[in-house]
């Protein structure tokens, strides 16, 4: 009961970041469409490793807080914009990560997993509040789900009975492909085609690849979504070791990207 209710709590706040997040859609409409590309290779590559999963949407989602937390060790080494980019991407993936949720994982969501989910989102994207308001409430919130409730349902999915097989397994080695290299692919040609097509960026391709890298630590969301999907506690397991996996991964490589691409201010 009290994991569900910090799962209300994050995604209560999810809900009131993409209300304040997505305002201006000509500015952001390039890590919006970079974000929809960041969800559909993830999710092609998953399937097409491990055909018939239903699991496959946990490849997709991009954890906010484990994301902007590696970039912010790097201070003032990148451009801020890149932050920017990082935060609508990242509040665009949480908002298409919830529509994939409801349409494809309606049925099986129990009613307090619907509670904790869909449903808390909702309120906060619906709540009437005024702009300061809005981003005063993030501000109090955000700290405690980036300092104790991320932490807390990290801990909480910790794959500990794990067996060597699993390290092997199509689940396991098709998240982590699909994540560290999905997102990578997905949000780098979808950033590319609308730059191409007239779209505007603050940041330049090199930097796009470098969030792209970090967009592929993915827990918070992904772990709620594998709870839900998976069809035993083995396979569960096996969702769990390949997020942790791709998160390590995704964060070392997108810190070193970064920190390699000059900030091109």
């Amino acid at each position: 009961m009290f994991l569900d209710a910090l799962i209300a709590i994050f995604f209560f706040l999810v809900g009131l970041e993409i209300k304040n997040g997505i305002k201006d859609f000509k500015t952001a409409i390039v890590p919006i469409v970079a974000a929809l590309g960041g969800m559909i290779v993830p999710a092609t590559i998953y399937l097409l490793i491990n055909p018939g999963s239903h699991v496959w949407a946990a490849s997709m989602p991009t954890d906010i807080a484990l994301a902007l937390g590696v970039l912010s060790l790097l201070g003032k080494r990148v451009n801020p914009h890149v932050r920017l980019f990082l935060l609508t991407l990242a509040i665009a993936d949480d908002l298409f990560s919830l529509i994939v949720l409801a349409i494809f994982y309606g049925n099986d969501l129990e009613p307090i997993k619907a509670l904790t989910t869909l449903v808390a989102a909702t309120i906060g994207f619906l709540l009437p509040l005024r702009t300061h308001a809005l981003q005063k409430v993030i501000k109090v919130l955000t700290p405690v789900s980036t300092y104790f409730i991320v932490p807390v349902i990290v801990i909480v999915n910790i794959p500990l009975n794990i067996s060597i097989s699993a390290f092997t397994s199509q689940t396991t080695v098709a998240i982590i492909l699909a994540r560290s290299i999905g997102k990578i692919l997905g949000i780098t040609l979808f950033a590319w085609l609308v730059l191409r097509f007239g779209g505007h960026a603050k940041i330049g391709m090199k930097e796009i690849s470098g969030v792209a890298t970090l967009a592929g630590m993915g827990l918070t969301v992904a772990l709620v979504i594998a709870d839900i999907a998976a069809r035993s506690e083995a396979e569960l397991d096996q969702v769990r070791l390949g997020l942790f996996i791709s998160a390590i991964i995704s964060g070392l490589a997108g810190y070193i990207w970064l920190r390699r691409t000059p900030a091109q201010l």
